[in-house]
């Protein structure tokens, strides 16, 4: 496993039905709108052959709509993803066994130094594909309703606080009838993108509480695991005092916390996390064209939901021949779209990329070539 130092903020497998990719074909509706720069080309670009990609779990739905509503208007090409998680989907693309990685942590300054051999002598780049809420969800008989502070979740997930009875939680639901069950912290088993947000999360927003920091791999014993997104969720649903942590498309039926921001407690929305993207910075110091977004997880209006993650398709710059960098460009420029935006958001629920994320990603997908 590659160390890393720095974490910021997908991708995910196959599977969704040609019939709703192509329902998706269309213009964006909600959140704040993206633009088309480069994405009815791609849909239309008549693109041909075989790209493979691996990475993260979290964004399983959007990744099977866009890869169906590209090859739907492609048949030519082939588009297929291995959802192993960020840290294996790097390593597969580091190590040349994919074309691009997906994952809700950009790439390390070392990790992009070591893209030169993939990259064929030149480097890899991230662009932002996916925004998303990072759900609490939660399994606890009797209680449907749960507001969280960061400082309790801190405590829940350090093994601080065992019981849903506890004060702590008590006090952030003065309304609620909490029964005594042991808590059962539920966590990823794999290398994980979405850990390592939500680490990030409770290091910058209760620092007294989580002394673990901002890791990929789970640092705490005990609890329950599960191999990828839908592996925590399945153990979750499993139980009864059970609470984990995952993206929120995958949430199911499960119960969902609401959390502390500012004085107020806040529900999850696509509309709160892309607020949280939009009222954060860039990240000093990435080369330009180097899209990465600097988090900020301490923000204070309650219209935002700063437990969120942004996924990157991690990306070379340059490619072994003129077809892989074509598919390659066209592939990712459609993702970015308002074609591909819409259709991740109508299957998974996340928020759009804004105009100037969508267009400034487009732009360095365009950079791609082939070498020589």
């Amino acid at each position: 496993m590659i160390a890393r130092k720095t974490t910021l903020v997908p991708l995910a497998a196959l599977g969704l039905t040609a019939a709703l990719a192509l329902s998706a074909c269309g213009g964006s509706d909600g959140g704040t709108p993206v633009s088309d720069a480069g994405g009815a080309e791609a849909a239309s670009a008549n693109a041909s052959g075989k790209l493979a990609g691996a990475g993260a779990s979290s964004a399983e739905s959007a990744e099977s709509a866009w890869t169906q509503g590209f090859t739907a208007t492609n048949p030519e090409a082939s588009v297929t993803y291995d959802s192993v998680g960020s840290g294996a989907g790097r390593e597969q693309f580091l190590n040349s066994g994919v074309q691009f990685a997906g994952t809700d942590a950009a790439l390390t300054e070392d990790e992009i130094k070591q893209s030169s051999e993939a990259c064929q002598g030149g480097k890899a780049f991230d662009v932002p594909v996916y925004i998303s809420p990072i759900a609490v969800v939660f399994n606890l008989k009797g209680v449907d309703d749960l507001q969280l502070s960061p400082e309790t979740i801190a405590g829940i997930f350090a093994g601080d606080i065992t019981t849903w009875n506890d004060p702590a939680i008590a006090e952030d639901n003065p309304d609620v009838k909490l029964p005594s069950t042991k808590i059962t912290p539920v966590h990823r088993s794999d290398s994980s993108g979405t850990t390592e947000n939500f680490t990030q999360y409770l290091e910058k927003t209760a620092p007294k509480a989580w002394k673990h920091g901002e890791v990929e791999d789970w640092p705490v014993k005990g609890g329950q695991s599960g191999d990828g997104t839908s592996g925590l969720v399945s153990v979750v649903e499993g139980g009864d005092g059970t609470i984990g942590y995952a993206d929120a498309s995958k949430a199911g039926n499960l119960g969902i916390a609401k959390i502390k921001v500012g004085d107020e407690y806040v529900e999850y929305s696509p509309e709160a996390a892309s607020k949280a993207v939009e009222d954060s910075p860039r990240v000093k110091g990435r080369e330009k064209g180097d899209v990465v977004i600097e988090l900020d997880r301490t923000l204070d209006d309650p219209s935002t939901y700063p437990l969120v993650l942004v996924s990157y398709m991690a990306l070379c710059d340059t490619y072994e021949d003129k077809e892989t960098a074509d598919l390659v460009k066209s592939y990712a420029s459609y993702v970015v779209s308002s074609q591909g935006q819409k259709a991740a958001g109508e299957v998974a629920g996340n928020a759009p990329l804004s105009d100037k994320l969508s267009q400034d990603a487009t732009a360095s997908i365009e950079k791609i070539k082939a070498k020589g």
